[in-house]
């Protein structure tokens, strides 16, 4: 009874009409004929006047739907005195609203589990020392620190992003990854908020508040993708004008023939637009559901569509192709500097960057046990290089061309011997060459099944797009498959190229700050989120959680099948209601009948709709086969511009 109250108050029209449908059927049967007919007159009169309002707003803002043909419907039921079957259009049309709210909610349900599991309370230590006595206060995980000491005890969610302190833990990272085996960590390991902790309670240090960790950041971005409204979800007004007309031939045309205009009412019924309207927003809330437990987060509905008929798609080479955690293979200093001195300055320049090869060298640092200097002076070009200063030393790191920029001076040859997967960071101090850091970072071992799968799907143009030197390029691109390599390019170049790319719908694949501006130029950007790349995430239009670049064939697949039900289930509607019309046509199918035969149609559109919620995902392992097989020994190098 209370669920039933519950639906009532959230549904009120849903129960009105239940309530004066019953009326009239009492007041009818009891012989009371007129005043039913009265009662259900003015109450659908109501309705009528309540949809041609909304109707009317729709018009004035450009949009034209098939909300007409229900109050046309309404209209021809009453004035030929089907007063049962117009309460039953009345009651298939409010009625619409509460079976799109269930059929949403289904649909949704991963989203909906992932915005609940966010932690909301963290355990914090008194102190950082580990005593046995130091005390635990609980605090909102928002007020959660850098450096703070956390406890979560078993089957409790990680608050922030952390650090492993305990000998070991295991924990369950399926909410951010998808993947559903625990995952062991030893003692410094980085554990990712929104983990779901073992059996044992572990103690943690945050390495980020709980705006920066990752699972936060990805439910804010399901929290966006669910506000926002696809144009798709309205695909079905692309078919009203049309719709609507055909509707309208077939009822004026058995009425001419018939004589009888109670033919136009029977008629009329059967086209009312329920299964057009709720059928297409379901579809693309179950592909966004699905999308997001397999680690993927769409941005809106919006993302579906373009994502599902790309045709040509760009790839970052650091993060994206390769793995993005390039390691310092040698460190090649001038005379009068020495390694570990270039190698110290050079990481506490790099610290302050977020780059991935800024990342390794701090790496490189730290492993050698070399401190840190704090800069006076720090300042990043976005995928270029760090200038910083130490005292009386100037240090300027990055690209050759970022340095050649930035000391004119600098007068190294392009001669730093590279092995094919290395790229080097050059080094001055004060103007004068110091040294090149060599780092060597290794493809991802699915990227040459995702273009073997790419290519499978007709997808004509796909290009890689890197700051690194050509033999660098050429190896890695060779490697994937890629015979498109466009090397040695500063990000604003990224993004003329994505933007001339052709044909459209273009993707872009990305990982870092840099490729932020490309992404955002694609008609679709898809970032690589596993390690935080905010401002990545920010511009793109789709995260993929786990660290596998794979997922970008997982999200085209769901696209392609979600576009693929919301079309079916709207095209199963109107052929159902074109189908049931040309039948009513002929008088077979009286008012009330088929009123009701609407409700089926409805369901019918709907429970395919949820389709959507499943469905075969593309073997890695075939595509691996595929691109072993292929003939990649040499990449045809398009540009070089700088580093």
């Amino acid at each position: 009874m209370r669920k039933i109250r519950d639906a009532a108050r959230r549904y009120p029209l849903v129960g009105a009409t239940i309530l004066i449908g019953l009326i009239v059927l009492v007041t009818a049967l009891l012989g009371y004929t007129t005043v039913a007919q009265v009662l259900a007159t003015i109450y659908v009169g109501g309705v009528v006047l309540w949809t041609v309002v909304d109707m009317i707003r729709d018009m004035m803002a450009g949009n034209f739907g098939l909300d007409v043909l229900a109050v046309m419907a309404m209209v021809a039921t009453l004035a030929v005195g089907e007063y049962g079957a117009s309460i039953i259009i009345v009651l298939m049309l409010t009625g619409g609203e509460a079976l799109e709210d269930y059929a949403s909610n289904r649909a949704k349900s991963a989203l909906t589990a992932l915005l609940e599991q966010a932690p909301q309370t963290a355990h914090r230590f008194s102190s950082r020392q580990g005593d046995k006595d130091e005390a635990i206060e609980d605090v909102p995980a928002a007020q959660v620190r850098v450096g703070d000491h956390l406890l979560v005890r078993p089957g409790e969610v990680v608050p922030v992003d952390a650090k492993l302190l305990s000998k070991r833990g295991s924990f369950d990272e399926s909410a951010i990854t998808g993947e559903s085996l625990p995952v062991s960590i030893r003692a410094g390991g980085e554990v990712p908020s929104g983990s779901l902790n073992g059996d044992e309670a572990v103690r943690l240090e945050a390495l980020r508040t709980t705006e920066n960790s990752q699972y936060q950041q990805i439910v804010a971005l399901v929290a966006d993708a669910e506000k926002q409204k696809a144009p798709v979800v309205r695909i079905a007004d692309r078919f009203a004008v049309p719709f609507t007309a055909l509707a309208l031939i077939i009822a004026g045309t058995a009425w001419f023939i018939s004589g009888d205009a109670v033919r136009f009412a029977e008629v009329l019924v059967l086209a009312t637009p329920c299964p057009l309207l709720i059928a297409a927003p379901v579809a693309f809330m179950g592909g966004l559901s699905r999308s997001a437990k397999n680690g993927v987060i769409f941005k809106g509905g919006a993302v579906i569509e373009s994502l599902s008929n790309i045709r040509s798609a760009a790839f970052d080479k650091t993060g994206t192709i390769t793995g993005g955690r390039p390691e310092v293979v040698r460190v090649d200093t001038y005379p009068g500097f020495d390694e570990s001195e270039v190698l110290k300055l050079a990481a506490s320049a790099e610290q302050y960057s977020a780059h991935v090869l800024a990342v390794g060298i701090v790496a490189a640092a730290k492993g050698r046990g070399l401190g840190l200097l704090a800069a006076e002076t720090a300042e990043e070009t976005a995928g270029s290089g760090v200038s910083a200063t130490f005292g009386q030393r100037r240090v300027v790191i990055g690209s050759r061309h970022f340095v050649l920029g930035t000391d004119p001076s600098y007068s190294i040859e392009d001669g730093v011997k590279l092995e094919p997967g290395e790229v080097a960071s050059y080094m001055t101090i004060n103007g004068e060459p110091a040294g090149v850091i060599v780092l060597a970072d290794q493809m991802r071992p699915d990227a040459p099944a995702l273009v073997a799968y790419l290519r499978d799907q007709g997808v004509e143009t796909i290009e890689m797009l890197t700051g690194d030197g050509e033999s660098t390029a050429r190896e890695i691109g060779a490697q994937a498959g890629i015979a498109d390599v466009r090397y040695s390019l500063r990000p604003e170049q990224k993004v003329a190229l994505v933007h001339d790319l052709q044909p459209r719908p273009a993707l872009m694949v990305g990982d870092g700050v840099n490729d932020a501006p490309a992404l955002a130029s694609a008609d679709v950007g898809i970032a690589m989120g596993a390690r935080g790349a905010t401002a990545a995430g920010e511009a793109a239009d789709a995260v993929i959680v786990p660290d596998s670049v794979w997922k970008v064939a997982d999200a085209h697949t769901i696209a392609k099948q979600t576009m693929r039900v919301a079309l079916t289930a709207i095209w199963i509607g109107i052929i159902l209601s074109v189908g049931l019309m040309l039948v009513a046509a002929t008088g077979a199918i009286p008012a009330m009948v088929g009123a009701l035969t609407q409700e089926i149609v409805d369901l019918a559109a709907i429970l395919y709709a949820l389709r959507a919620l499943s469905g075969k995902l593309p073997s890695k392992q075939k595509y691996l086969a595929q691109a072993g097989q292929q003939d990649n020994a040499t990449g045809r190098v398009l540009s070089k511009v700088g580093r």
